[in-house]
C-alpha cells in the first residue's frame, strides 16, 4: 500500500514569537505530494496557527484528564481551543525525564483522540537496549502496551525514534531502520489487523536534509519526525521536498 508520507517538526523547548516567520516560509514550501505538520510549545501554538496557513500545528504533550488539579499541565480542549490540530505523545524525552509510562501513554492518546485531535505516538529503545539485543523486543512491547484503544489510521501515526539518535547525528543503518519500521508494522497487525496497513510509521532520530531520503525511502518508513533540523525553513523544508520527490 502507498501511504502519504508525512513531515513532522518537533521545536521542543525552542521557539518565540519572533520565530513566526519561520513557520510562515515552511508553511509556504510545502509541496501538494506531502504532509507537514509543525509541534511547538503549547505557549507558540495559538500564534503559529495563525501565521501556518493550512500547515496543521500541534502540541508536544497533552494531559489524559479533562480537567482537574493537575498544575502546569494542557488538556485536549486547551490544545484544541488554542488552534491545535494534533499532539505528540510519548516521546522518549517525556518517558526519561518525566517518567511516562506505557499506561500513561495510551491515556493521553486516547484523550487526544476523544477531543479531535491526532496523535503521533513515540516509540524507540535506548542504546542499552539496542546493545543488549532488547531493540525489537523493547519497541513492540512499546506498541502493544501504548497503542490506544480503536486506534485507527484516521488519526493515528507512530514514530520510531532510537532514543541515541535523537540529537546526535548518530543514525541506525537503513536496513536497521526498516527491520525496525516492519517489526513495528508486523505488530500492528497482531493489535488491529488490516488497518495496520494504513497507519503511518515515521521515522526520528538526525533526519537532515542529507540523508532525507535514504531514510525516508526504506520500506515501511512513511514520513519524519524531526528535531532541530524543523527550527528553520532552511534546514527543514529539504527535508519535506526529500519526501516530497519520493512521492511523485
Amino acid at each position: 500500500m502507498m501511504r502519504r508520507k508525512l513531515v513532522a517538526g518537533n521545536w521542543k523547548m525552542h521557539g518565540l514569537k519572533a520565530d513566526l516567520g519561520e513557520v510562515r516560509a515552511i508553511a509556504a514550501a510545502v509541496p501538494a505530494e506531502v504532509d507537514a505538520a509543525l509541534c511547538v510549545p503549547f505557549t507558540l501554538i495559538a500564534g503559529a496557527a495563525d501565521a501556518a496557513g493550512a500547515l496543521p500545528i500541534g502540541a508536544q504533550d497533552v494531559h489524559q484528564s479533562d480537567k482537574g488539579a493537575h498544575t502546569g499541565c494542557i488538556s485536549a480542549a486547551m490544545l484544541v481551543e488554542a488552534g491545535a490540530l494534533l499532539t505528540i505523545v510519548g516521546h522518549s524525552e517525556r518517558r526519561a525525564d518525566q517518567h511516562e509510562t506505557d499506561a500513561q501513554v495510551k491515556a493521553k492518546a486516547e484523550a487526544a483522540q476523544k477531543a479531535g485531535l491526532r496523535v503521533i505516538l513515540c516509540i524507540g529503545e535506548t542504546l542499552e537496549e539496542r546493545d543488549a539485543g532488547l531493540a525489537e523486543q523493547v519497541v513492540t512491547g512499546q506498541v502493544a502496551a501504548s497503542l490506544p484503544d480503536g486506534a485507527s489510521a484516521d488519526w493515528l501515526a507512530l514514530a520510531y525514534e532510537p532514543v541515541w539518535a535523537i540529537g546526535t547525528g548518530r543514525t541506525p543503518t537503513e536496513a536497521d531502520v526498516a527491520a525496525m519500521h516492519g517489526a513495528i508494522r508486523a505488530k500492528l497487525r497482531e493489535l488491529i489487523g488490516d488497518e495496520a496497513e494504513r497507519v503511518q510509521i515515521l521515522y526520528g532520530g538526525s533526519v537532515n536534509g542529507s540523508n532525507a531520503v535514504a531514510l525516508l525511502g526504506c520500506e515501511d518508513v512513511d514520513g519524519a519526525l524531526v528535531g532541530g533540523a524543523s527550527l528553520t525553513a532552511e534546514k527543514f523544508v529539504p527535508i519535506i521536498e526529500a519526501a516530497a520527490s519520493l512521492s511523485r
